[in-house]
């Protein structure tokens, strides 16, 4: 970039937050936004408030009440980032991701914080934890929303909730609960996936698949090896027959599984001794470049009805995958997703395409954290540390529509991505696979090839 370029992004930045200025009532708030939004993304050090505050030559205290306590719409900032996205980077394959990431920290006042997994460290720690939704399409990445998870000791201790300020109506969520009211909002908000892609801690919740089935929304997520369900789907009955009726005593509830239907079986167990599974032979496909080259998968696939719910009756077809990696076999991954093979515009292909999808988030945690200080936010408040997400998101937004730009200007339309992964992987190369969708038939189950990749 020569000094032209790095003078237009500064006036661009300007322009980019003038579109958020109805989220303050006030010139003030207005300035510390930008003066925070450009600590994040100069190259100080460390970017929290005190340096970013000595940078901009205002008090540190000044940014400590724009966060904590100053009165501004921070919703209605993060719910203009999503209009954004839906409106300038709208497509037909965006992908949304879920995740959750932890920032270690010391003490024991800063709301949310205890022991418990820190992805930062990868490892049992002092920490607070974030669920948050990202949004991918081509080499452009962003989150669009961060929710602080409070855990079921926080959220029911008082004098803690009281010294960090956590509002009256906030309890206890699971994160697959956060995880949907956040695409729900997205959602209403304008944003459109083609699928959603998750790990197997939301996998597992029945209630987060029902909910995103009942909004409508496609998903390819990994589910863990002990989930339950049918291959063929087990006869229900709807009412009781006469003779029953004229028996006396306690009711059967209806609709319930039959007598003499077949009880939902683990994934891991299917895929073993089913013959639906055991007959098919294994197709593999290039899922990215590694280190040592190709990472290849082999994949297996059928109809799957997953039980659902405490009367355990099944729910509408799904689609089960099996997948194991072609250089150790002992390592299987198992995805669930609500579409069918045979519906228009779906292939196996597309669907390991979303399957294997999840680092790009990984990689906006990865910038957000060493380049824009998103772990390093030193306020303790419920409403502090929203704010700090919210910004932080902003900040993100900004540098991928630049990145997105720049990329635009040099070269075509769309390029495709190949940088690396935080393991300093290649990963999957979205700019031919946009290409390659509109072209490809379903891939039969006798292909073999390689076809997730097809590189230039």
């Amino acid at each position: 970039m020569d000094v032209g370029i790095i003078t237009g992004v500064g006036r661009e930045l300007k322009h980019f937050l003038q579109q958020f200025d109805d989220c303050f009532s006030r010139s003030e708030p207005r300035e510390n936004l930008q003066r925070y939004v450009q600590g994040q993304l100069s190259d100080l050090e460390r970017k929290s408030i005190e340096p970013i505050a000595l940078a901009a030559g205002v008090p540190p205290r000044t940014l400590q009440y724009f966060l904590s306590s100053v009165i501004w719409d921070h919703r209605r900032l993060r719910d203009r980032i999503q209009w954004i996205v839906g409106s300038d980077f709208a497509h037909p394959n965006a992908i949304g991701l879920i995740d959750e990431t932890g920032n270690p920290k010391k003490g024991m006042y800063t709301c949310g914080v205890q022991r418990q997994w820190c992805g930062n460290t990868g490892k049992v720690d002092n920490c607070v934890v974030g669920v948050h939704l990202g949004y991918v399409l081509g080499d452009f990445q962003c989150l669009l929303d961060s929710d602080l998870y409070l855990p079921q000791e926080w959220a029911n201790n008082i004098e803690l909730r009281q010294k960090t300020k956590v509002p009256e109506e906030i309890q206890f969520r699971t994160k697959p609960e956060i995880a949907l009211e956040q695409v729900g909002r997205a959602l209403k908000n304008g944003i459109r996936f083609f699928a959603l892609t998750f790990d197997e801690l939301y996998g597992r919740s029945g209630p987060f698949l029902d909910g995103l089935d009942d909004l409508g929304q496609n998903y390819v997520g990994e589910i863990p090896s002990d989930f339950v369900g049918w291959l063929r789907e087990p006869h229900i009955l709807q009412k009781p027959t006469p003779a029953e009726k004229r028996k006396k005593g306690r009711k059967r509830q209806y609709p319930r599984l039959a007598r003499k239907a077949l009880p939902a079986c683990e994934v891991r167990n299917i895929a073993v001794y089913s013959p639906i599974f055991s007959k098919q032979k294994w197709q593999r496909f290039r899922i990215k470049d590694g280190e040592k080259g190709p990472v290849v998968w082999e994949v297996k696939v059928s109809k799957f009805y997953r039980k659902q719910g405490e009367k355990g009756l099944p729910r509408q077809a799904h689609t089960l995958i099996v997948a194991r990696n072609v250089l150790d076999t002992k390592e299987v991954k198992y995805f669930l997703t609500n579409m069918s093979l045979t519906s228009p515009g779906v292939n196996l292909q597309r669907l390991l395409w979303v399957a294997f999808s999840r680092w790009p988030i990984e990689r906006c945690f990865e910038i957000g954290k060493r380049e824009l200080g998103m772990d390093h936010f030193e306020v303790r408040s419920w409403q502090g540390i929203y704010r700090h997400f919210y910004v932080s998101q902003l900040s993100l937004l900004f540098c991928a529509r630049v990145h997105h730009d720049l990329r635009e200007k040099k070269h075509q339309l769309l390029i495709p991505d190949r940088g690396t992964s935080s393991c300093g992987r290649k990963c999957l190369d979205y700019g031919p696979m946009v290409k390659a969708f509109r072209q490809e038939s379903t891939v039969s189950k006798s292909d073999r090839s390689d076809r997730i990749l097809s590189m230039a």
